[in-house]
């Protein structure tokens, strides 16, 4: 539990230090959301400057970056320009939607990834390691804004799947029960998407990690008192590798999840991604500054779990 307690310290002093830069750099950035103002001609410099000073934007940047900090241990997370309401509000639907996505995404890669890198592994070498590096090579080649365009373009083309948004006209309105296969249908490309952008490089991990098991002389063991190559696998090789892909995990989460931005900005998912681009467009400050702190816990939550599962998988862990 010491250790457990330790990461969490860490990963709350990271958090902190997140703040702080990401703060600071963003009130370097040139101009803020009170500069269009002043272009309207039917806006006084005296009305931008009382606005400024209502809303604390002539504060210098630690003061302000105090006061934030207090709104976001209430969880308001300061208060939006552009939408006038705290960040808060606007922040928790998104998250939801951002996390439902990135966690079904994160299962399905997995799913994939793992018995595909396995047989891999086991066929090294073979016609079906070389296909299967070509497959995952091309994957890798292609940028996941490439990936959501072709997917928003098989979309529009075909009419299989709907363009965007997270529920039909009518499905928004159904029941509980009738809302879900309009949701699996709007989930359906973002979700593949994310799999396509995100398989590839787990399958190569996983292939090099259990490769790596399978040359081990205990492996050689095994076979030599003729266990099946099944057994080898699940019962031997696999937890041998799980060390480096239960490491691996936590990274992924961050990655798809960074991805997805971009996935649903393309496919017009209702997450994160949409909202952070209108704040960065519009210049509102303390809704990017939310966002950017909502991913780095999605991040250190994702490497807090795998830690977890190392020490429930691996007793040398326990005894550090």
């Amino acid at each position: 539990m010491v250790r457990v307690a330790r990461r969490i310290l860490h990963g709350l002093l990271l958090l902190l230090g997140v703040s702080t830069l990401s703060f600071a750099l963003v009130s370097a950035a040139p101009g803020n959301f009170f500069d269009e103002l002043k272009l309207n001609p039917q806006i006084s410099a005296s009305t931008v400057a009382s606005l400024k000073m209502a809303y604390g934007i002539d504060k210098p940047w630690p003061v302000r970056y105090e006061r934030w900090l207090r709104s976001a241990l209430r969880g308001e997370f300061g208060y939006s320009l552009s939408y006038r309401c705290p960040v808060g509000t606007l922040l928790w639907p998104r998250a939801q939607n951002t996390l439902l996505l990135t966690s079904l995404a994160t299962l399905l890669a997995w799913m994939i990834a793992v018995p595909w890198g396995i047989l891999e592994a086991l066929n090294r070498g073979k016609w079906l390691d070389r296909i299967g590096g070509g497959v995952t090579a091309i994957f890798l080649a292609i940028p996941e804004l490439v990936l959501g365009l072709l997917f928003l373009l098989l979309a529009a083309r075909t009419g299989w799947f709907p363009t965007g948004g997270m529920f039909s006209s009518h499905g928004a309105e159904a029941a509980l029960l009738g809302k879900l296969p309009d949701l699996g249908i709007h989930l359906v490309l973002p979700v593949v998407a994310l799999v396509f952008g995100a398989a590839p490089l787990l399958i190569r991990y996983v292939r090099s990690a259990v490769a790596a098991v399978l040359d081990a002389p205990f492996i050689e063991a095994a076979r030599g008192h003729g266990l099946s190559t099944t057994r080898i696998v699940y019962r031997h090789a696999l937890p041998a590798a799980a060390n480096s892909l239960i490491s691996l995990l936590g990274f992924s989460i961050g990655a798809l999840l960074s991805t997805s931005l971009i996935i649903e900005v393309v496919l017009d998912w209702p997450g994160l991604g949409p909202l952070v681009l209108e704040s960065l467009l519009a210049r509102d400050t303390y809704v990017v500054m939310a966002v950017v702190m909502l991913s780095s816990v999605f991040l250190v939550t994702g490497n807090l779990l795998a830690d977890l599962l190392l020490y429930a998988s691996d007793p040398r862990i326990r005894t550090v």
